[in-house]
C-alpha cells in the first residue's frame, strides 16, 4: 500500500503562535496544509509570509468566513485527499503540542495504515484544572457511546487520520463544524469499525495563549452532540454488541471463528470477480476478549441467555458478509439441484441467516460442551451398536467426520464420561485463541488434541502410538489439504465434481486400522450422533492406487451428501467447495 502522509493545521487568529508551530513541523519534511478559518487581517498577513517562506512545502487554504474548527479540518482533509495524500496528521495551530512526536505518529500509521492514531495528552502544571476535569466527563460519555475504551482521549488536537476512511465519513454524514467535531468524528469512525491507537504526547498551555473555546456555547454544543451520539448508540446497540465479540472490519468467517474456532473463512468469489482465497491461508481473527466474555456469560448466566447474543451478531454479519452470503447461496444452489422441489431451502437472505445462525450455535455449543454445560442426556446415538462394539474390542480406529453439525460434541462428552479415548487431529494453527478458551474450560482439552500440518504417510508415525493404545483419532474428510503439496481426488458431491483430500484414506492405509464415519446433527431436543462402519481396512494397491482413492472419496462424498440433505443448514464449509485447488490433483501420492 502506498503511504503518503501530510500535515493539516486549522487556524483562526493565532498569528503569534503559528510561525513557531510551522517551523517545528517543517523540519520533518512533510507537506503542510494550513487552513485559514476566516482569520483577521494581521493573521492573514503572517500566513502569506509563511507561504512564501515555505514555498513548495506549505499550501495555504482560506475559508471566506469563520466556520469553526471542524469546518477547517474537513476542508484540509478533503484538500489533502484530492492532492493524492493517504494520511493527514492534524495538529492545532496554538503550539500546545510537542512537534517532536510527529515521527512517532507517522511510524504508527505506517505500521498500521488503517488505524486512527490519537494523541493521549500528558499535561504539566500549566493545564487549567477546569479544562482538565471537564475533559474526563466527555471521555466517559465517549466510552458509553462506543461501548469501548479504544478512544482514550477524544479531544486532543494532535491526531492522524487515514484519509480514505475519514473522507468517506465526512462526505456521507453531516458532522458538526465547531469544537464538538473532534469528539463526534471519532465516535462515528468507531461505529464504522475503525481501529484506534494512542500515543502519549506532552501538552503545554502557554500563559498568554489564545483559546477560542467558548465555555458556554461550546459546552452546549458538546452536550448536544453527546445527546445525539447516545441515541445513535442505542439505535446501533445490536451492532455494537456484535463488535464486542467480533474482529474489527471483518466478514463472517466460520461459526467457529465467530466464537474463535478455526478460521474456515467464507471465501467465495466476490461480485467484482476477485478469486476466492484458500481457507488454509486465512488466520484466525476472532476477538480473544469476546470469546472469554461468551465463556464467562455461559458460566454465569447459562446457555439460553448467552445464546441470545448470537442473533444480533449473525444479523450484523449477514448484512455485511457478502462473501458469506455468496458461499451459502452457492451451497444451497448445489443442494437444490439434487433434491426434489421444496425438500431443501432456497438460496436467499432467509436461508443464509438460518445457515449462519446454525453455524454460530454450533461453535457456541462446543464451548458449552467443554464447559460442562451439555449433559449426556442432550446427546443420543441413532444406533449405538457399532460404537459400543468398537469400545468393547479395545481397538483404536480412525474416525472420519465433516464440517457438519458438531464434531466436537463427541470428543467433549467422551472425555468427560471416560467412555472412550478420543483425539482430534486438527490444523490448530488456525484456531489458537479459541483453543485457549476451550482449554481454560476443561484441563483435558489439550491432551486430546493433535496438531498436524497435513495428512499423509509421514503423519502416520505421529498417530500409530495412539491407535495402538486404543484411541479413536477423529479427522475431517470434507476439506482440501492445508498445504500446496497436498493431493486431492475429484468426487461427485451435490450434483457437481468437487475436490476431496486423499489424506484420510492414505492415513487409514498406513495405520492399518478400522475406519468409521461420524456425524453429529443438532435436533430440536439436542444432538443425535451417527456412527457407522466405513471400512475394516483400507488397502491402496500401488498399481491401482488412484482408482481406489477415487472410490473411497466417492463413498465418503455420498454419505456426506446424505447427511447434508438430512440437516441442510448444518454443513459449515463457507467457501467455494467446488472450486479446483491450485495444487497437484487426481494422481497417486
Amino acid at each position: 500500500m502506498r503511504f503518503a502522509p501530510c500535515i493539516v493545521i486549522p487556524i483562526y487568529n493565532h498569528k503569534d503562535a503559528i510561525g513557531a508551530t510551522v517551523a517545528h513541523l517543517a523540519v520533518h519534511g512533510l507537506p503542510i496544509f494550513v487552513v485559514d478559518d476566516g482569520s483577521d487581517a494581521p493573521t492573514q498577513q503572517v500566513l502569506r509570509a509563511l507561504a512564501l517562506q515555505y514555498q513548495g512545502q506549505l499550501t495555504l487554504l482560506r475559508l471566506p468566513e469563520n466556520g469553526g474548527k471542524g469546518a477547517a479540518v474537513m476542508a484540509g482533509l478533503r484538500a489533502a485527499r484530492a492532492a493524492g495524500y493517504t494520511h493527514a496528521l492534524q495538529i492545532d495551530a496554538d503550539g500546545q503540542h510537542d512537534a517532536t512526536d510527529v515521527p512517532r505518529f507517522i511510524d504508527a500509521a505506517r505500521a498500521e495504515p488503517g488505524a486512527v492514531i490519537l494523541g493521549r495528552p500528558v499535561y504539566d502544571d500549566t493545564v487549567p484544572k477546569s479544562r482538565l476535569y471537564g475533559r474526563y466527563l466527555t471521555h466517559v460519555w465517549v466510552w458509553i457511546e462506543t461501548l469501548s475504551f479504544a478512544i482514550r482521549d477524544s479531544m486532543c488536537g494532535f491526531r492522524l487520520y487515514p484519509l480514505a476512511l475519514v473522507c468517506e465519513l465526512i462526505d456521507s454524514v453531516q458532522l458538526p463544524t465547531r469544537m464538538d467535531f473532534d469528539i463526534e468524528i471519532l465516535v462515528r469512525l468507531h461505529w464504522r469499525r475503525a481501529a484506534f491507537r494512542s500515543i502519549p504526547t506532552r501538552v503545554t498551555y502557554a500563559a498568554d495563549g489564545v483559546s477560542h473555546f467558548d465555555v458556554l456555547w461550546d459546552n452546549v454544543r458538546i452536550s448536544r452532540s453527546h445527546t445525539r451520539l447516545v441515541f445513535g448508540m442505542l439505535w446501533r446497540l445490536p451492532m455494537l454488541l456484535a463488535h464486542k465479540v467480533m474482529p474489527r472490519r471483518g466478514v463472517l468467517i466460520d461459526a467457529q471463528e465467530q466464537l474463535g474456532q478455526p478460521a474456515d473463512q467464507p471465501t467465495a468469489a466476490l461480485a467484482d470477480g476477485s478469486p476466492p482465497q484458500a481457507w488454509w491461508r486465512i488466520a484466525e481473527r476472532g476477538s480473544h476478549l469476546g470469546m472469554r466474555v461468551l465463556a464467562l456469560s455461559c458460566k454465569l448466566f447459562g446457555r439460553r441467555f448467552t445464546a441470545l447474543w448470537l442473533h444480533p451478531i449473525v444479523a450484523y454479519f449477514l448484512l455485511t458478509g457478502r462473501a458469506a452470503r455468496a458461499a451459502s447461496d452457492n451451497y444451497f444452489t448445489h443442494l437444490g439441484a439434487v433434491s426434489a422441489p421444496g425438500d431443501t431451502p432456497r438460496p436467499g437472505w432467509r436461508s443464509a441467516y438460518r445457515h449462519m445462525l446454525a453455524f454460530a450455535q454450533s461453535g457456541f455449543d462446543k464451548l458449552a460442551a467443554w464447559s460442562g454445560r451439555v449433559n449426556q442426556s442432550d446427546v443420543t446415538f441413532d444406533d449405538p451398536s457399532a460404537f459400543d462394539a468398537l469400545i468393547a474390542s479395545g481397538k483404536g480406529a480412525l474416525v472420519i467426520g465433516a464440517h457438519l453439525g458438531n464434531l466436537e460434541m463427541m470428543r467433549a462428552l467422551a472425555v468427560r464420561g471416560d467412555h472412550a479415548k478420543v483425539t482430534a487431529v486438527v490444523y490448530t494453527e488456525h484456531a489458537r485463541r479459541f483453543n485457549e478458551v476451550l482449554a481454560s474450560s476443561n484441563r483435558d482439552f489439550a491432551r486430546h488434541l493433535l496438531e498436524v500440518g497435513d495428512f499423509g504417510p509421514e503423519t502416520a508415525v505421529l498417530m500409530q502410538q495412539r491407535i495402538d493404545a486404543g484411541e479413536l483419532l477423529v479427522i475431517v474428510g470434507d476439506r482440501v489439504p492445508a498445504r500446496e503439496a497436498g493431493r486431492t481426488t475429484d468426487a461427485q458431491f451435490l450434483g457437481a465434481s468437487a475436490p476431496f483430500a486423499q489424506g484420510p484414506y492414505v492415513l487409514a492405509h498406513a495405520l492399518g486400522c478400522p475406519v468409521y464415519l461420524f456425524f453429529c446433527l443438532k435436533e430440536r431436543d439436542g444432538y443425535r450422533m451417527y456412527f457407522e462402519p466405513f471400512a475394516e481396512r483400507i488397502e491402496l494397491p500401488r498399481r491401482e492406487r488412484a482408482q481406489h482413492l477415487a472410490a473411497w472419496a466417492q463413498r465418503y462424498a455420498t454419505r456426506l451428501e446424505h447427511y447434508c440433505r438430512k440437516a441442510p443448514y448444518q454443513w459449515f464449509n463457507f467457501f467455494d467447495f467446488w472450486a479446483s485447488p491450485k495444487r497437484g490433483t487426481n494422481g497417486p501420492s
